[in-house]
């Protein structure tokens, strides 16, 4: 999907100039020493390339940082959010101030390079499994402090979002299930205390699975299987719905040992998510330069 700024969701909007007044707050602090060389009326004109093949998230982070450094500055981007570049290519031409230009030069940039780093990742895992019907999802391995940010990135790279944070699904795992006394308590009190709330359950083992589903769980997260073992639940999970006459089954989430070398052979087990904590804890930030043409 390409939003533009318009197109975001309101507490994402809220998001970014949160995120935007930290940065700044960060690095200018009580003043940028280095552009004050520059005479304030001095005006300057300048181009952000990216070095290398990347696909483009961030822009909203990127025009914040200069709306509230100098609204006076102007943005033309020459390319659209969420689309892939070359090497070299010219991604926005900025306008204004040259204090103004300089000043917001590194914020911007590191959002920037960021975020596209996190869609590019994605756009890599997405491109994988492009064939078939499951869906890359996101984790909360994500920097710290940019939590929706990279989740909106994830989602400009083709990949999809698991939960937000520990407060829109429950995911209950190995220690919840020993603390609650067993997954059909875990499952049941999870209903309890929030029904419509999502309730995923990690498991181990096809005898867990059963019991996971047996309790009512409306996810089943799948960790560390084996592609046999992928496609025997993927099997019994369907057969045990036949037999009852149901057509609704819980959905199958496969985590844990995921390379990409063995991610399409995953895809491919009928599994309807699979996911990945490397697309955004490992991402590796774009190369991007700012240079003054004018």
């Amino acid at each position: 999907m390409q939003n533009s700024p318009a197109q975001l969701p309101e507490a994402l909007i809220i998001e970014i100039a949160t995120n935007v007044r930290h940065a700044l707050t960060e690095d200018i602090g009580s003043g940028d020493i280095t552009a004050s060389l520059i005479p304030e009326s001095q005006q300057a004109r300048a181009r952000i390339i990216c070095r290398e093949q990347a696909v483009i998230a961030g822009q909203a982070w990127f025009n914040e940082v200069f709306h509230q450094i100098d609204s006076e500055v102007k943005l033309d981007w020459q390319v659209k959010e969420g689309e892939q570049v070359e090497a070299d290519q010219t991604l926005v031409y900025l306008e204004g101030s040259a204090r103004s230009l300089l000043t917001g030069e590194r914020a911007a940039m590191n959002f920037l390079q960021t975020l596209s780093g996190t869609a590019t990742r994605c756009r890599f895992y997405a491109d994988l499994v492009m064939n078939t019907d499951v869906k890359i999802l996101d984790t909360r391995k994500t920097l710290p402090g940019l939590r929706l940010a990279q989740k909106y990135a994830v989602t400009q790279g083709g990949c999809h979002n698991h939960r937000i944070g520990l407060y829109d699904a429950f995911l209950i795992k190995e220690n919840h299930i020993a603390a609650c006394g067993g997954i059909d308590q875990a499952v049941t009190t999870a209903k309890e205390i929030a029904p419509g709330k999502p309730v995923e359950v990690e498991v181990e083992s096809i005898e867990e699975f059963k019991l996971a589903r047996s309790a009512g769980a409306d996810i089943i997260m799948l960790d560390n299987f084996n592609n046999d073992l992928l496609r025997e639940t993927v099997d019994l999970n369907k057969s045990l719905d036949a037999a009852a006459g149901k057509t609704e089954r819980p959905k199958l989430e496969a985590s844990g040992g995921i390379t990409n070398e063995r991610l399409p052979s995953i895809a491919a087990t009928g599994v309807d998510f699979i996911s990945i904590g490397t697309l955004t804890k490992d991402c590796q930030s774009i190369d991007l330069s700012m240079r003054v043409i004018g």
